[in-house]
């Protein structure tokens, strides 16, 4: 799911803080979207926005969804093994092709890659196969309206009510449950700031032009800080001792220090010494999969904030640029997400934020499992064994 919420700054631009924004939901839904209306107005929404507001309606499939999201406990080998299969591998090289003219376009304009944005295509709706059936005016109010996280749907709200009223999307237009839209699962309000017309109709229409899917999600990279003609992850192989201290996504050293470590390319072969810089990202442990994470790989954690969804998304862009799929090794075994709320219960109770105890080995549980290697002498790769969990 796209995750670059830019509702906090959109909210400063409209004039609401976040907690005015807290308050206004809950209660009476009519009353509640009569305060909308008000807004919207005052925020130049004409006639034909406001007349599609008042067909909204709270969606109690959309508060499930909401509810239930399911529990993110995937290792990457399994996630990425499921994700990056044959028809992806197959078709995003025939995209690649289809649009040929269209992607160079992307990287002659905005610096991003053509397999970068061919990834996202792939991993989010399969090249526009499956968008999401939810009325995202309706997803939009109803999450807009429940009093969990106003802040971030209320402006998706506002920008969705903007492209309805310049007739950019129909008052109908569906999408996912959160509110995504089209081929690229763009939010509303990137839509309405970063939504380019690639295919010269005169409109911008991201469920339906492939081009312009492909350049508004470009664009929305590049505002987000991708810096053109820069690596995004490499594959590398790790020697089997090392400052492990030193390894993290974000405990940037140049690609030369690394390499003076021992660090190598996937092949064996050295690594640039150059001053470009990196993190080393062990996503199962330092026995597991290797990476050097870029400052270009950072802009997909602004798009989602998962480790092995982005990670996996980012392989995905090497493999369409011609990389062979990423070496396994023989990682220590992880643990069951009851083991996982086990250790994060023990990790809390000794002072570390994990971030909740979920059975999920978000950033705050790798952190906190480092943190309690460094202390235990073991290596400080951020994954956590059956032999921390003893040891704790």
């Amino acid at each position: 799911m796209h995750a670059s919420f830019s509702a906090l700054g959109l909210a400063l631009v409209l004039g609401f803080s976040t907690s005015a924004m807290a308050q206004q939901c809950g209660g009476d839904f009519g009353t509640w979207r009569d305060g909308v209306r008000a807004q919207a107005a005052a925020d130049g929404i004409g006639e034909r926005g406001l007349s599609a507001l008042n067909q909204a309606q709270v969606d109690q499939k959309v508060l499930q969804r909401d509810r239930a999201q399911g529990v993110f406990n995937q290792t990457f080998a399994e996630f990425s093994g499921r994700m990056i299969n044959d028809y992806r591998l197959k078709n995003g090289a025939a995209n690649l092709r289809k649009y040929a003219d269209t992607f160079a376009r992307a990287q002659n304009e905005f610096g991003v890659p053509g397999p970068v944005i061919a990834s996202f295509w792939a991993l989010e709706t399969d090249f526009g196969a499956v968008q999401g059936d939810f009325s995202t005016l309706n997803a939009l109010a109803t999450l807009a309206h429940d009093c969990r996280r106003p802040e971030i749907f209320r402006p998706q709200l506002i920008s969705l009510l903007h492209l309805i009223d310049q007739g950019w999307v129909p008052a109908g237009v569906t999408g996912a449950w959160a509110g995504e839209i089209g081929q690229m699962q763009m939010l509303p309000s990137d839509y309405y700031t970063k939504g380019v017309d690639g295919d010269g109709d005169g409109k911008v229409d991201l469920k339906g032009s492939a081009p312009d899917a492909i350049l508004t999600a470009a664009k929305n990279l590049q505002s987000l800080g991708w810096k053109p003609g820069q690596p995004w992850l490499e594959e590398v192989r790790i020697p089997d001792h090392m400052a492990w201290e030193k390894t993290g996504r974000v405990n940037k050293l140049p690609r030369s220090e690394w390499a003076a470590m021992g660090v190598t390319r996937r092949d064996g072969s050295p690594l640039e010494t150059d001053a470009v810089q990196a993190g080393l990202v062990l996503p199962m442990g330092y026995k597991g999969p290797a990476f050097l994470a870029f400052d270009n790989y950072d802009i997909y954690l602004e798009w989602n904030q998962s480790l092995v969804y982005t990670l996996t998304a980012a392989h995905l862009a090497a493999r369409l640029a011609g990389e062979p799929r990423f070496n396994v090794r023989n990682p220590d075994q992880g643990l069951a997400p009851e083991v996982m709320k086990q250790l994060q219960q023990k990790l809390a109770d000794r002072g570390h934020d994990v971030g909740g105890v979920d059975g999920i080995l978000g950033a705050g549980t790798r952190e906190a499992v480092r943190q309690e290697q460094l202390r235990l002498g073991l290596p400080a790769d951020g994954w956590p064994t059956p032999t921390l969990f003893s040891n704790l």
